[in-house]
């Protein structure tokens, strides 16, 4: 019950979670270079789609450039709807000078724009629509910035709809382009997307293509950070340096969960515990990923029989959770009741379920709520054991 409830692999959520990560972000601006001043406010973003729908994965990156929320909309005003509309005004209301190079970037725009916010609607056939038609209009201006846009966008689509082949195929159509246009192999836009592929692996169960993509993140990861020491202290901005540390703690997030869905456990707890370094000391103790990383390492902990140490583990998440308002508080208190029922505490254990229970359904997560009402049957058929186990004892003794 604990590991169901907290790790939430997502090889076993299904691909039911649409662009509920954005953690990476490739800059376009203006998708031209020739364009680049008449486009310099549309810069483009791409987003990750390995977000779990309550926000379960949430190491949250610094960007330069809009990017999608958790609908699938813009997070930044320079994306809005305001500077779309002051813009169509600005193109049909004056004489337009522009060259076709130009209205053809100009439409590709406006059909990504028209992508995004079908998704943020969940109109998802009418966003591959757009973005079908805007990738044969970056191939035929030959727009590599647009290309590797819409193929990260087709991406994410094919990903939440459960089409795991296309996806991959779209994720390395995407990375070729970025890597043919120059863009080093440990950029972290490359490490993102080889973390998709991954997980999407992972999800299928290709093992051995699986880690081998968790260990290329990781290890890029980790020597890119060690790089960066020994440069000038001017020659990496504060934002990069943040960024590459918060995909490394995504990496070994995602590669413990995968561990642990195959019982590696002394291996995840080894990636929980310095992921949950890197979110403590890059978004504070309190942040909502820092108390599921613990919840998630208690979790673990309780697997490996060491109680204790994960009751004290998920107790503090579930006292900063109480007080920081974690969104996912009931997903905390659930862990924490599973713990204590293995402990044998079955009396404390049976009201953090119930209390668990109660919040899951006033959240609407049904998911969350079939494993509490599983958890409390099992703590009943644990209770019931136990009681005649005593009642056998007892009879003997007389």
């Amino acid at each position: 019950m604990a590991l169901a409830s907290s790790c939430r692999l997502f090889m076993a959520l299904g691909m039911k979670r649409l662009i509920k990560q954005g953690v990476r972000t490739v800059c376009v601006s203006g998708l031209s270079e020739t364009h680049q001043q008449h486009q310099q406010h549309q810069q483009l973003s791409v987003t990750s789609p390995l977000r779990d729908s309550r926000r379960r994965r949430s190491f949250k990156l610094h960007r330069n450039a809009p990017y999608c929320n958790e609908e699938g909309g813009s997070e930044h005003t320079g994306y809005s709807f305001a500077v779309w509309s002051a813009m169509a005004f600005s193109l049909f209301g004056s004489k337009d000078e522009r060259t076709e190079a130009q209205k053809m970037e100009d439409e590709i725009i406006l059909l990504l724009k028209k992508a995004k916010y079908s998704m943020m609607l969940g109109e998802l056939d009418a966003a591959n629509g757009f973005l079908h038609k805007a990738i044969r209009l970056a191939h035929q201006s030959h727009n590599n910035n647009a290309i590797i846009y819409t193929y990260s966008l087709m991406a994410n689509l094919a990903f939440v709809q459960g089409e795991l082949d296309n996806a991959e195929k779209l994720f390395k159509a995407a990375m070729s382009f970025m890597l043919s246009g120059g863009t080093p192999q440990d950029d972290n836009a490359v490490i993102e997307m080889s973390l998709k592929l991954a997980s999407i692996y992972a999800t299928q169960n290709k093992n051995e293509l699986a880690e081998h993509g968790f260990q290329f993140c990781t290890d890029s990861l980790e020597a890119k950070i060690e790089k960066q020491k020994d440069l000038p202290p001017d020659a990496v901005s504060e934002e990069e340096r943040k960024d590459t540390r918060l995909l490394l703690g995504l990496s070994l997030d995602a590669r413990a969960r995968y561990l642990a869905s195959s019982r590696r456990l002394t291996g995840a707890c080894r990636d929980y515990h310095q992921a949950l370094q890197i979110c403590q000391e890059e978004q504070g103790e309190a942040h909502p990923q820092t108390l599921t990383l613990m919840s998630d390492l208690a979790t673990v902990l309780d697997l490996q029989g060491k109680h204790d140490e994960a009751l004290a583990q998920v107790r503090k998440a579930v006292e900063l959770g109480q007080t920081a308002g974690h969104p996912d508080q009931h997903v905390l208190l659930g862990n924490m009741a599973g713990i204590l029922m293995h402990k044998g505490e079955f009396e404390e254990s049976v009201k953090l379920y119930e209390e668990a229970l109660a919040l899951a359904q006033a959240a609407g997560d049904a998911e969350a709520v079939q494993q509490f009402e599983e958890g409390l049957k099992e703590l009943s058929r644990r209770r019931e054991e136990k009681k005649q186990s005593t009642n056998e004892v007892t009879s003997a003794e007389q």
